[in-house]
């Protein structure tokens, strides 16, 4: 069946919870993000990812990595992103905030998967809010992790779907979602996973603090026009964040609304 929607789908940080002095050991903040486009606008991805490799200079099948590029070059790319038909939704977690975080230890990759359900929620609403004539169906594309089975992911959205079936506080829009339109597919096949890995680091940027204790934001900001919003909100729609530092949500939530 055709579909309305691409969903490019990765992540920022780590699903540990070693934290060490210093900001080291396991990332303070795992982020979860998406790129939603228009099946008709898909192309435009590669146009985008052309764009960066000219204005860095990159040979033109070479693949973009987000993090291995200086700050001076990732701004042009963000630039070119930020320009790009497409919307962004987030889902920020800062994992010492989380109370038990045993909870998400025990059974391998449950954390991302939570994370996985708040996205896909936001994801399905805007798919759902900008349809045309009803059709909101969507491929959803997440960038390979190779220690992670997407089988196991496409039977938690079974799961998901029986729990809405039964009144659960499950808040996907189905019309959009469906287990069979999930791939996994490596980063560098794909010019709107190249594209959703420097959306998910920047928004990483914005909330970890590096080694020297310092955040980058200019990145987040830049892409900031392109975030989910219903009726003019950002907060719990482009950006869901799960964090007892209420200061820190703040400052995150009014950087997205400037």
């Amino acid at each position: 069946m055709a579909t309305d929607f691409v969903v490019y789908v990765d992540e920022a940080g780590d699903e540990g919870f070693k934290f060490l002095g210093g900001e080291r050991g396991s990332s303070r903040w795992l982020v979860l993000s998406a790129v939603i486009v228009r099946k008709s606008n898909d192309a435009l991805m590669v146009q985008a990812a052309r764009e960066v490799r000219a204005l860095l200079g990159k040979p033109e099948k070479s693949t973009l990595h987000f993090r291995e590029l200086k700050h001076e070059q990732r701004l042009p790319f963000v630039r070119v992103v930020s320009t790009a038909p497409i919307r962004t939704v987030h889902v920020m977690v800062h994992k010492p905030s989380i109370q038990n975080p045993e909870n998400y230890q025990q059974e391998r990759h449950k954390l991302y998967r939570y994370l996985t359900r708040l996205l896909l929620e936001r994801v399905s609403w805007l798919c759902r809010d900008s349809a045309r004539d009803g059709h909101c169906e969507a491929d959803l594309i997440f960038s390979n992790r190779s220690a992670m089975s997407y089988d196991d992911l496409r039977e938690y959205l079974d799961v998901l779907l029986r729990m809405a079936g039964h009144g659960g506080d499950v808040n996907i829009h189905w019309g959009t979602i469906d287990r069979n339109r999930v791939r996994a597919i490596n980063h560098d096949q794909l010019a709107g996973l190249q594209i959703v890995d420097a959306v998910a680091t920047s928004a990483f940027y914005a909330a970890n603090k590096s080694q020297y204790g310092e955040v980058e934001e200019r990145y987040f900001e830049i892409l900031k026009n392109t975030l989910y919003r219903n009726r003019g909100r950002v907060d719990g729609y482009g950006l869901k964040i799960w964090c007892r530092d209420a200061d820190e949500r703040k400052r995150l939530t009014y950087l997205a609304s400037l």
